[in-house]
């Protein structure tokens, strides 16, 4: 087994026994080196109040390590507690005025603080002394990314990279960099020459792997790997990525297979559990995919894509009011899902909850005003009911959000007319047909009694190519 997962391994046993130690309320004995491990563990997951804990502990028995000093100080950045994030470092900089990590943990203050131009300085200052240190990179492409200047920010990922390639949120973040500046493509040889060196590191081929997987290269992704997983059969991320990769190409039958391989047997986790339920889903296996779903509940009851699925199940299966119970279960978790409360709403439309059903789409058009569905859904529910005016006021705010939006012009004509308000009509009709003249189809697919009205096909006319 390649040795990074060996070190892995042995980090996640250490983090067990620290927890182990804290529920029991047990002295265990950890060395430097452990509560480094799990600081550093804790702090890459984004479990910054564990990470705190494990420093807090770690200083009681080591009070005089500078190392475990600016550990607390980088901690209390990342959580937002900046003045003491401040004072930490300062007095670390009294004690060890030329260690490097005060110019880094200045830098992170900084950078959490969103003053990205004296972050960069900070960095700066420290890759001229220490060049060879790819954390201090990393952490130049964090400041540099999120001053949204993603050219530098790859830059000096790559080199962090260069320096370890097994940082695999340094991965990530520059996959995110390269696909905002539009430069993935023109930079796969960048991964692809870390396997030319290493053929043997499965590490290399996961990386390439993902860089081909988010430019869109299913099949490459597939050949890079199975090359990982050859290596390493027990590389469970590279499952994961493997099966998500089937998933993309519709093949959801291999998917699962691969799902299955991506947690340790016996173990499996609620991501997982959720992705094979969705494949059932996929596949119309109804009550295997609800099976699943609630198999990642039961693993973490706040796992709002599980609950979301069994509600897209149920609506699959005609029961609509069931739905409705796991849609607002999703929703309560997760309220920024506009895709919870699209669905939400049209259940609760479906089993006659009107007004639940206009809260559900006001909500889906605040989360995302830009989506024309949440907006069209709500207008046809206020059409219906008679407030024409309503209907019309409601498209009028969504033309304004999105003036481009052909289809917006076009309902709101039809609403219009439906009004007699024929002089406004026309003027968006012809706002609309100047957008997208083949869309004014549309305009008869909602109420295909305007085809015979002749004073509406002369001004289409007028603008037909």
């Amino acid at each position: 087994m390649n040795e990074n997962f060996e070190d892995r391994d042995e980090v996640l046993d250490i983090v067990r026994r620290f927890e182990q130690m804290l529920s029991s309320n047990e002295p265990v004995f950890f060395d430097l080196a452990d509560f480094e491990n799990i600081i550093d563990h804790y702090t890459s997951n984004t479990q910054y109040d564990k990470a705190l804990q494990a420093c807090e502990a770690a200083i009681a028995l080591y009070p005089f390590s500078t190392e475990l000093l600016i550990d607390r100080s980088q901690v209390l950045a990342m959580k937002g507690e900046y003045t003491a994030a401040a004072d930490q470092i300062e007095n670390v900089a009294l004690l060890d005025p030329d260690n490097p990590d005060v110019a880094v943990t200045r830098g992170i203050i900084a950078t959490q603080k969103g003053l990205f131009s004296e972050a960069v300085a900070y960095f700066l200052s420290a890759v001229e002394r220490f060049p060879e240190r790819d954390d201090i990179h990393f952490n130049l492409g964090l400041a540099y990314q999120s001053w949204q200047k993603y050219k530098s920010a790859a830059k000096h990922y790559k080199q962090s990279l260069r320096l370890n390639s097994d940082n695999d949120v340094a991965v990530q973040e520059l996959l995110y960099c390269l696909e905002v500046s539009d430069r993935l493509e023109k930079n796969l040889e960048f991964f692809r020459r870390f396997t030319d060196d290493d053929p043997y590191s499965a590490i290399a081929w996961y990386n390439l792997g993902q860089a081909y997987f988010r430019a869109g290269k299913f099949d490459d992704a597939i050949s890079a790997f199975d090359y990982a997983l050859l290596i390493d059969a027990k590389f469970y991320e590279a499952h994961g990525y493997l099966a998500s990769t089937y998933v993309s190409l519709e093949r959801y039958r291999k998917a699962i297979e691969e799902f299955e391989l991506s947690y340790e047997p016996g173990n499996p986790t609620p991501e997982a559990l959720c992705n094979i339920g969705e494949c059932h889903e996929k596949l119309a296996e109804w009550d295997k995919a609800r099976r699943f779903y609630q198999k990642a509940i039961d693993l973490d009851a706040t796992m709002d894509e599980a609950w979301f699925g069994i509600g897209i199940v149920l609506i699959a299966q005609n029961r609509a009011f069931e739905a409705i119970h796991f849609f607002r279960k999703a929703v309560a978790l997760y309220d920024e899902g506009l895709e919870y409360w699209m669905a939400l709403a049209a259940a609760e439309y479906q089993v006659g909850n009107i007004v639940s059903a206009i809260e559900a789409y006001d909500k889906a058009t605040q989360v995302a005003p830009d989506n024309k569905d949440g907006w069209l859904n709500w207008s046809i529910i206020l059409y219906e009911q008679g407030n024409f005016d309503g209907a019309i006021d409601l498209m009028r705010n969504a033309v304004e959000i999105q003036p481009a939006e052909a289809e917006l012009h076009y309902r709101l004509c039809a609403y219009l007319l439906a009004a007699g308000r024929y002089r406004e009509a026309y003027e968006t009709l012809e706002n609309a047909l100047v957008l997208d003249f083949d869309k004014h189809r549309l305009l008869f697919d909602y109420f295909p009694e305007l085809e015979s009205q002749k004073a509406l096909a002369r001004l289409i006319e007028q603008y037909r190519k």
